[in-house]
């Protein structure tokens, strides 16, 4: 049996083959996405990737009602908590991917399988982050306060720094990965590894896959301890982390194209970082219960996009104009994006 407990959450114990039916779920789901779903490499079409999203989501949300079932209110509460907190990280992730494949100019039908590799590994780097945070923190309590500090740091970075200006191509790995990997410049369908003139090399979608996993480690910094900011328990958060990430892919494709429109997202998650921050400061001394915790990172996203779509960026208001005033461009345009 594997048993955590830790002083201001739920304490369960998870057996043995809970741990087992967990990641042969999340192994099915991922092989099921992989050689089912999107087997070929095409574009996926508005339709198809909402479907695929909603679907990610109600399985995220259905595994949480199992850990009601079997754990009761208190750790699925935590469990929710940490998707939601994951979820809105997630989307400023997703950003960072968009510019990262526009950068490289990867082709739209090749994108997903460069992608659904980063996720794959995403889940053993956040494993071992989740695994190691929670070690730590079991041993070294004063650590709470470190990672508080940190998010709160984060929160304040978020404020001032444009990630939109980023330069992909200035990546330490990326230089060092060239210099020592055999490449190529062409692209060999989806495969991150071709042979040219009988060697084998790598080609550009490796390299993109570097630098998304660099920037999927940056993300893990900020995420795994903000969700440990509502859960110590290791099944509760790994879980929470591990179907929040499966469906950013589907997400990706929602909302690649639609960073502009979310004028107010640093700063709404910038709230969501400074909030679990201070949460993991005051623990000590003042206990927030989950509830109130969900409430407020579910209210603080909701007011976000809210706003974000109520008062859109000028350069926003100026395209809608512009269809307004000349539609055979705006048509022009949109088929443009949508290819």
């Amino acid at each position: 049996m594997i048993a955590s407990a830790h002083r201001s959450g739920a304490a369960i114990v998870v057996p043995w083959w809970g741990w087992v039916a967990l990641l042969v779920g999340l192994g099915v789901l991922l092989l099921v996405d992989l050689l089912v779903l999107h087997r070929n490499a095409t574009v996926p079409t508005l339709r198809r990737t909402s479907l695929e999203s909603a679907g990610w989501i109600g399985l995220g949300v259905g595994f949480g009602l199992i850990v009601w079932f079997v754990f009761g209110s208190a750790a699925s509460g935590e469990y929710y908590a940490g998707y939601l907190i994951e979820k809105s990280l997630s989307i400023d992730n997703v950003f960072v991917w968009a510019l990262i494949l526009r950068y490289f100019a990867v082709p739209r039908a090749y994108q997903h399988r460069v992608l659904f590799w980063g996720v794959f590994a995403a889940l053993g780097l956040r494993a071992a982050f989740i695994f190691g945070g929670v070690a730590i923190l079991n041993r070294l309590e004063w650590v709470l306060y470190l990672f508080g500090a940190f998010l709160v740091f984060t929160a304040i970075r978020l404020l001032v720094v444009d990630e939109s200006e980023m330069d992909p191509g200035s990546s330490r790995a990326l230089r060092v990965a060239r210099r020592f990997i055999p490449s190529t410049d062409r692209y060999d369908g989806q495969r991150l590894f071709t042979h040219v003139d009988g060697r084998r090399m790598a080609t550009p979608l490796f390299f993109v896959l570097v630098v998304i996993e660099v920037s999927d480690i940056l993300f893990a910094v900020d995420s795994v301890p903000a969700i440990l900011a509502v859960s110590r328990d290791q099944f509760v958060v790994f879980a929470s982390n591990a179907f929040a990430i499966l469906g950013l892919r589907s997400l990706y494709f929602l909302l690649a194209d639609l960073h502009e429109r979310f004028r107010y997202l640093q700063e709404g998650l910038a709230v969501i970082l400074a909030f679990v921050g201070v949460k993991m400061l005051i623990s000590n001394w003042v206990h927030i219960p989950i509830g109130w915790s969900l409430a407020t990172i579910a209210a603080v996203m909701v007011i976000t996009i809210t706003a974000s779509v109520l008062r859109p960026t000028p350069t926003d208001e100026a395209d809608h104009d512009a269809e307004g005033s000349t539609p055979t461009t705006s048509r022009s345009t949109t088929t443009t994006t949508s290819t």
